[in-house]
């Protein structure tokens, strides 16, 4: 498990970094990476995370998951979505620091680390990984648009590139009773998380391009990103 925090760690800080030598560049592998990532998460989250998180024949999980759906909808009013690899720069000219955007990333970060201490680990970590370099990069982008020195902008990447392995060990302890008696609970944390990837997710998808149309390429990254998630399920079946 050390290298695919390792993982999750270096991809969202190179990804971050990366933003101080290719500002004003066109970023169309990024999109790519984003469009490929939003349908491996869409896949993992549909044919492992959904039936796994009801397997304790608890009916209120439904309801968890859709609290995090829209949980996800509120931290967006914030982060101006980020998530997606948005970059509104225009909205920030006149604030010191974004600080709505860097709370809720860094707690989405966490909660998206939080599936990682149950199965299919090997599976969500790449698609969390790939799904936090854009992210990445755009915080990057933004908080370079908001002044901040080069130190400072590392910094805050390294923050939040550190929030999916901090999610995966309260996890870990809440699915193994380390944490009070949380642990008959964690189905329902899960539901939360999958209703934030579900809402990631869909919405990477749907804001794929102009009109939500797809190109070719872009088509092409969904349809290996679905396919990988469905190889996975079916070479654990």
């Amino acid at each position: 498990m050390t290298w695919y925090l390792l993982l999750l760690f270096f991809c969202a800080f190179f990804g971050g970094v990366s933003a101080l030598f290719f500002k004003g560049k066109d970023h169309k592998q990024l999109k790519l990476i984003l469009s490929f990532s939003g349908a491996y998460l869409f896949g993992i989250t549909v044919l492992h995370l959904i039936p796994e998180a009801y397997h304790g024949n608890d009916h209120l999980v439904g309801v968890f998951i859709l609290a995090g759906f829209v949980f996800q909808v509120i931290l967006e009013q914030f982060s101006d979505g980020i998530e997606h690899g948005h970059m509104h720069l225009h909205q920030h000219d006149k604030v010191a620091f974004p600080v709505g955007i860097m709370v809720s990333l860094c707690l989405h970060g966490f909660l998206e680390g939080m599936p990682l201490a149950g199965g299919h680990k090997q599976e969500l970590v790449f698609g969390i990984a790939l799904h936090h370099i854009p992210a990445a990069f755009a915080l990057a982008t933004v908080l370079m648009a908001n002044h901040q020195s080069r130190t400072m902008t590392i910094m805050f990447v390294g923050l939040f590139a550190v929030m999916a392995p901090a999610g995966y060990f309260f996890s870990d302890a809440l699915s193994n009773g380390g944490i009070g008696n949380l642990q008959q609970y964690f189905n329902r944390i899960m539901g939360v998380v999958i209703g934030i990837f579900l809402h990631i997710s869909t919405t990477i998808l749907f804001e794929a391009g102009p009109d939500h149309k797809f190109n070719q390429r872009k088509l092409i990254a969904v349809l290996l990103g679905v396919g990988i998630a469905l190889a996975g399920f079916v070479s654990g079946l």
